[in-house]
């Protein structure tokens, strides 16, 4: 239990350094340079030596290996694949709004959030600030915004259906006053220490404030904003760490913490985009492969697509598959759908069952119930641009894109165990 507790509060440092997708793998970059591995920039002429991690940034994604000692042209890669962004809404530009008297900052809805669960929160906004020099500076506000409702004393019929115009009810309020008195772009240079006219261009979205909460009987539920899907992030970090000194190991060790997954992942640095197979292709012109032999290791290689999943609801189990009802505290699940929206099949399930029976760590099954669509994961996508063999896992949920999303605090450890058990060569 005290590991579980440890685990929980150092994910929760992770995820209060994290508020937006730059955050988060400013941090994970951070993290990982604290455990020795070497940062390595695109640009550059990469050297890179016999048993060692490295990792790189692309904006708000991050790759990161640890190479074992005789790696060769045919090593196969194991890579844990995640996102670091979530549902929530993202500035506009001319972004200050005066409207009757009150200040409001113009944003846009980002991926599909749970809309209704944003209201009434104290929100921050998070993000990068790009000079007209090209330098990037990383900005969050703390408590600043927040998306009031109506009252119901206004809206009688409110609690027979909340419906939300994108445009008009969504709209966060900062502040009173006249619009001279304000300027959010100012407000946001000001906290980097720059001034608006250095200001040329922003990736800023919202958070939720809360701090992540145990509670419930025994403290065994937790509570926090992000864990779509930070919590596979997280679990693919502390993974890779804590194996990178098995030196001799079977397979090079991936972490690919891509953004965008919200929103189709189609970016440069989404999983759709090139990224992994830029990495991929210089780890492996940096051990001498051929193309052939380049496709040889990808056919001896195995991802781990990890995204949370939806565990049963105690007050709609009506959505969920009568048969494969996965709950909280359960165990991480494996990801399953007959139309390829998760990327599991037989050779996956088998190699997951594996995989966790050397993690001492019990696994559900989820499908979703046939009436309901079932959402996708950056699993197919990785599974179609490489040929990798692809897994579909990730931490069972309640609330998934709500501003705040609710898990059992074992399963977020139970996924980081298995993750180092499928890092770690088997015997």
């Amino acid at each position: 239990m005290d590991a579980t507790l440890d685990y929980i509060a150092d994910f929760s440092a992770f995820l209060q350094a994290s508020p937006s997708s730059y955050h988060a793998a400013a941090e994970v970059a951070r993290r990982l340079h604290a455990a020795g591995f070497i940062r390595l920039d695109e640009p550059e002429k990469w050297t890179i030596d016999e048993a060692a991690g490295y990792y790189v940034v692309r904006d708000g994604a991050v790759i990161a290996w640890s190479q074992p000692a005789g790696a060769g042209p045919t090593t196969p890669f194991r890579i844990l694949g995640a996102h670091t962004d979530s549902p929530g809404f993202k500035l506009k530009p001319k972004p200050t709004i005066n409207s009757h008297g009150w200040l409001q900052a113009g944003v846009e809805v980002y991926g599909g959030p749970l809309q209704n669960s944003w209201l009434d929160r104290e929100l921050e906004l998070a993000g990068r600030l790009v000079t007209r020099q090209g330098t990037e500076h990383l900005v969050r506000t703390g408590p600043f915004l927040r998306i009031p409702q109506l009252a119901v004393h206004l809206d009688r019929d409110v609690n027979n259906g909340l419906t939300l115009d994108r445009q008009r009810h969504l709209t966060p309020v900062f502040g009173v006053g006249g619009e001279s008195e304000a300027d959010l772009v100012a407000h946001l240079a000001g906290l980097a220490g720059l001034r608006a006219a250095d200001v040329a261009g922003y990736d800023i979205l919202t958070a939720d404030t809360n701090p992540p909460t145990a509670f419930g009987l025994g403290d065994k539920l937790f509570a926090a904003g992000r864990l779509d899907n930070l919590s596979s992030v997280y679990a693919g970090l502390h993974a890779l760490i804590a194996t990178s000194h098995l030196t001799m190991g079977g397979s090079i060790n991936v972490l690919a913490a891509f953004d965008h997954e919200e929103l189709g992942s189609q970016s440069r640095s989404g999983a759709s985009g090139p990224f992994l197979d830029d990495i991929l292709t210089r780890i492996g012109h940096g051990l001498g492969a051929t193309g052939s032999e380049r496709l040889q290791a990808y056919a001896e290689s195995w991802c781990l697509s990890a995204d949370a999943g939806h565990a049963v609801h105690p007050n709609y189990p009506e959505r969920h598959d009568p048969a494969n009802q996965p709950i909280l505290g359960g165990g991480p699940l494996l990801k399953i759908n007959a139309n390829q929206r998760y990327a599991t099949d037989a050779h996956g399930a088998a190699l997951w069952a594996r995989t966790c029976a050397r993690a001492n760590v019990e696994y559900q099954e989820f499908v979703s119930n046939n009436t309901v669509p079932c959402g996708s994961t950056i699993g197919p996508l990785t599974a179609t641009r490489l040929g990798i063999r692809v897994v579909d896992v990730g931490v069972p949920l309640l609330s998934m894109h709500s501003a705040r999303e609710m898990c059992h605090v074992n399963d977020p450890q139970s996924l980081a165990a298995a993750t180092a058990a499928f890092f770690a060569p088997e015997v």
